[in-house]
């Protein structure tokens, strides 16, 4: 097919786009973005366009569009066999899982296998309800953990009322958002306080609670918020104290994005529970992973099929899927990811320092944040205006609202980031 028969195929797809599809989020921009080649850390649109994917996806193309080596892994696969579940055995999905175990934080052995992230917390919620006999969950504020009903009704701030379930069982508690501090304290002094009103809905509920659930350090959809490693810590210990389960849902932070593979590792926190997604499969297929302990597993173990887990999906465990993340991971060991990431924090650190200007600067590992004064909250107008400002300049970012958050391809390189820095500064900095 030449480029002027794709283009016309692709237009063909944005009008029937916007005849079938769904409204309000089914496209960012006013018009949709018709994307149709990816390479590297670049993509094309049907025009001819290129941009700079400094939103990654949707923050699970970790390692590049069309990775050679990926690529490989999933055609390999395809060859082989493309769908087997649960019901069956299947060699990526047991490598998969051993290769989860040994670099989980705590060495979590049990996986269990989603499609995505939401269903992984949403996996790991029943997993904790059934395995304490409890039936409440505390999560914090600002919160976020997927659109399913379960989801909708855990999440800890008010930007999805209009869908937003009412599945009961959880509470919420602050969460270390210091730059908008719940106690009206000082942003130097806001540190752990936040844990004070933790501990009191741990007290409040009592033995009701089965788990916290928190994602660590950074707390994405519900405003980019970056954590004080003492406030994760003493997450920990409450749980420890209280006798209840840690969630960590680490669907947006795991593998690598803040500068450690898993996020937890800030705090050396160990937890119970692990939720994983996006750059699992380098954002290739979709699929979660929702990892435990032995002792959880055990927990509701039981040859009483009347008390088993039941529970699962029809691709579940998808050997495609499998194959793309063991390739994933081996590529991020042996490009040494981390290091790379290291060195792309200090460039944000640097690069977003004068737009302190303007409003306040967050970065951890390989995401940089700058959130306005004014008008705050992740329907506030100014960010489809700037998302569409960054377009004409080819840059994809997709802002929160009034938060702006760069969240690249671990592929880019030094001067494309400082490239991309520039033209953030220029718009934002004009603000």
């Amino acid at each position: 097919m030449n480029p002027q028969e794709q283009r016309s195929t692709v237009s063909d797809a944005v009008r029937k786009h916007k005849e079938f599809l769904f409204p309000a989020v089914a496209t960012y921009y006013q018009e949709p973005l018709a994307l149709v080649k990816g390479e590297g850390e670049h993509v094309w649109d049907d025009q001819g366009n290129e941009y700079l994917d400094c939103f990654g996806g949707v923050l699970t193309v970790s390692l590049g569009h069309a990775n050679p080596r990926v690529n490989k892994a999933w055609i390999d696969q395809v060859n082989s066999i493309a769908h087997t579940s649960t019901l069956y055995a299947n060699q990526p999905q047991s490598d998969l899982a051993e290769k989860l175990a040994e670099i989980s934080p705590g060495k979590l052995k049990k996986s269990f296998f989603t499609n995505s992230g939401t269903e992984a917390d949403d996996t790991a919620v029943l997993a904790a309800k059934l395995a304490t006999g409890n039936s409440e969950i505390v999560v914090l504020r600002h919160s976020y953990a997927g659109r399913s009903a379960t989801a909708l009704s855990s999440i800890g701030h008010s930007s999805w009322k209009p869908i937003a379930s009412q599945v009961p069982g959880f509470v919420h508690a602050h969460a270390p958002y210091c730059y908008r501090c719940p106690l009206g304290l000082k942003r130097a002094s806001c540190k752990i306080d936040c844990l004070e009103d933790l501990e009191r809905r741990l007290e409040e509920q009592g033995e009701r609670t089965a788990a916290v659930l928190v994602e660590p350090m950074l707390q994405g959809a519900g405003g980019m918020i970056v954590w004080p490693a003492e406030f994760l810590a003493g997450v920990r210990r409450l749980c420890d104290r209280y006798g209840v389960l840690l969630i960590a849902n680490e669907v947006l932070t795991g593998f690598g994005r803040t500068g450690r593979m898993f996020a937890c590792e800030h705090a050396d926190v160990k937890p119970d529970i692990l939720c994983l997604s996006k750059a699992l499969t380098a954002g290739y297929l979709p699929m979660g992973v929702t990892a435990a302990t032995e002792a959880i597993y055990e927990a509701f173990l039981s040859t009483d099929r009347g008390q088993a887990f039941f529970h699962g999906h029809s691709y579940t465990a998808n050997p495609l899927a499998c194959a793309v993340a063991i390739a994933s991971l081996e590529l991020f060991r042996e490009s040494d990811v981390l290091a790379r990431v290291g060195r792309l924090e200090k460039q944000l650190r640097a690069g977003l320092e004068p737009l302190r200007s303007v409003g306040v600067v967050r970065v951890i590992g390989g995401v940089g944040v700058v959130e306005l004064e004014g008008d705050s909250g992740y329907l506030a107008d100014i960010g489809p205006r700037l998302g569409a400002a960054f377009l004409k300049r080819n840059l994809l970012l997709r802002p929160l609202g009034n938060i702006v958050y760069f969240m690249p391809p671990y592929a880019i390189t030094d001067d494309e980031v400082a490239w991309a820095l520039e033209q953030i500064r220029d718009l934002v900095g004009a603000l």
